[in-house]
């Protein structure tokens, strides 16, 4: 890790405010603590996939061990907020249900650029969440957390897309496959990744899970956080990975869409939960 990185002994752990702690915001940066904390297993997937780059392996390695550490300082953090959360717990209840395939040698994606646009879509997405979290919480130690985590990202993001212009250049990768590609991983936000770590922190032990019912769980809590400048931050990111031209009047037109997505998910969701 960048020894300039931040340290988690370095946040303003003496800020922490109980009263400013929401209830329903803890219940989704429990989820996320989880799938941070699970980076490795990422590591080892993208190492499989790409045997024969030394460089992308290492810069792998330092994203992960970041990754890592932001699961770490939020896991610290929901255990101040709820002095009844274990952390290592609920991570052992995740992994037990939830598991990346290691030991894949080709990417799920069908090429190298392709696993790399997968990868920047997944950072814009925490990116992203981060800033609207950052923006939305009044917890002063909270709100120190999401900015440091919403740079890395951003700066993963970054990482990930110098890579995937070096692979677009071997493999041709038109814009349509990219585009294809970047559409099908952010549907896959809804796949079992948040919806089971979710349920893994914060369901009663003896709960079934239900995919449907945690990511709507899930989606009414961390949705509403969004504002519009934060959905269009996500389209300029993902138009760049895609190979298009970010903002333009095509993109204001996706915008709109996006935003009517993100607004027609939630209401869904919460008819769903009722």
């Amino acid at each position: 890790m960048n020894d300039k990185h931040w340290k988690i002994a370095d946040l303003p752990w003496a800020q922490f405010d109980p009263s400013k702690v929401d209830a329903e915001i803890i219940k989704i940066v429990k989820a996320a603590a989880l799938v941070e904390y699970n980076a490795h297993d990422y590591a080892h997937y993208l190492c499989n996939v790409f045997p024969d780059d030394m460089l992308f392996q290492q810069a792998v390695k330092d994203w992960s061990l970041e990754e890592v550490q932001h699961g770490e300082a939020l896991g610290v953090w929901t255990e101040k907020a709820d002095p009844s959360f274990n952390f290592q717990s609920a991570v052992a209840r995740y992994t037990a249900g939830y598991r990346v395939n290691v030991e894949a040698a080709e990417s799920i994606r069908g090429s190298h650029a392709g696993e790399l646009i997968a990868r920047c879509i997944v950072e814009t997405g925490t990116s992203s969440y981060y800033t609207a979290l950052a923006d939305a919480t009044q917890e002063p130690v909270l709100k120190a957390i999401c900015r440091n985590i919403a740079a890395d990202e951003l700066r993963h993001y970054k990482m990930f897309y110098d890579y995937l212009k070096k692979y677009i250049e071997r493999e041709g990768l038109s814009r349509l496959s990219r585009l294809k590609i970047g559409l099908s991983r952010i549907q896959e936000s809804e796949d079992d990744e948040l919806a089971y770590a979710y349920f893994a922190a914060n369901a009663p032990f003896d709960a079934v899970y239900n995919r449907p019912l945690y990511t709507s769980a899930y989606m009414i809590r961390a949705y509403p956080f969004y504002r519009k400048q934060h959905v269009e931050r996500v389209v300029a990111m993902v138009f760049k990975a895609c190979g298009f031209k970010p903002h333009t009047a095509w993109q204001g037109m996706v915008n709109h869409v996006a935003w009517w997505l993100m607004q027609t998910k939630t209401k869904r969701a919460i008819a769903r939960a009722a």
